[in-house]
């Protein structure tokens, strides 16, 4: 929208798209993508545009927006240019700088608590989807290296997790069961509190979107095309509001022992 007042609004007078395409030797179609969201400028084309509507003092501006933009939506396509070690690496400093996490997940199984080989079945149907370099090991080696956080005694993990997840085939059967043996033995953890929402449970609200929660102070969040990195405080109070929300409806130690135990057996019958 800014993008638009600045083309309408240029010291010479009002620029149509195909004016100010010519005068930036573009195709026109670039300036209504720009302005209308469907592609992201990068810091040249914001310094272009603002040098074509006769306004280059307003680059600063524009080009702070865009850091700002970047820092809260991190598109999987830039994320994922080099494959996904660089995001492993970035979660792995978020997660040295924090304490107490809280986490939600509904459709598979934490990446602080995954196997290796559940891992790697993980980032390799992740990058067949996002068409991104396979640097699976890298990758694995990284989240791996995350897990440590664990076993830190100043760190404490209260996690949330919907049955459902503990039966999704993303992996080969056998995978699944080591996995479900590893999250058996998470439960006993000291650092970790993990909460189990049975699929007959009575729920507030629905079991919707992944994220995570850092120090009560910082979401991010999962979706298809990109991470939502979010610390506005009321944002964030949502977050924590709807986090509180889905642990009324979960279980805990022995029973959430027992969800585990049912879908390994689920496992073996099947």
């Amino acid at each position: 929208m800014r993008l638009r007042e600045l083309r309408l609004s240029a010291p010479g007078g009002r620029l149509t798209g195909t004016q100010l395409a010519q005068r930036l030797g573009w195709p026109h179609s670039k300036i209504y993508k720009l302005e209308n969201g469907r592609q992201t400028a990068t810091s040249e084309d914001l310094r272009a545009w603002a040098g074509g509507v006769g306004q280059p003092d307003v680059f600063d501006e524009l080009d702070a927006r865009l850091k700002g933009f970047e820092s809260h939506i991190r598109s999987w396509r830039r994320q994922l240019a080099s494959g996904h070690k660089a995001v492993q690496d970035t979660h792995l400093s978020a997660h040295a700088d924090a304490s107490v996490f809280r986490g939600w997940e509904s459709s598979m199984i934490f990446g602080i608590l995954q196997t290796p080989d559940y891992a790697r079945s993980i980032f390799a149907r992740y990058a067949e989807l996002q068409r991104s370099p396979r640097d699976t090991e890298e990758a694995v080696r990284s989240r791996m290296k995350r897990q440590e956080a664990l076993y830190d005694p100043s760190k404490r993990f209260h996690l949330l997790l919907w049955e459902a997840a503990l039966h999704a085939l993303i992996c080969p059967p056998a995978v699944l069961a080591a996995q479900l043996d590893r999250l058996a033995g998470a439960i006993g953890l000291d650092t970790v509190e993990l909460g189990i929402i049975p699929l007959s449970a009575s729920l507030k609200i629905p079991p919707a979107t992944a994220f995570w929660i850092y120090d009560d102070r910082q979401v991010i969040v999962e979706n298809w095309h990109a991470e939502l990195w979010i610390d506005d405080e009321a944002s964030v109070d949502t977050y924590l509001r709807t986090w509180r929300t889905l642990r009324e409806s979960a279980v805990y130690g022995a029973d959430a022992q027992n969800l585990v135990s049912a879908a390994r057996r689920a496992l073996r019958s099947g």
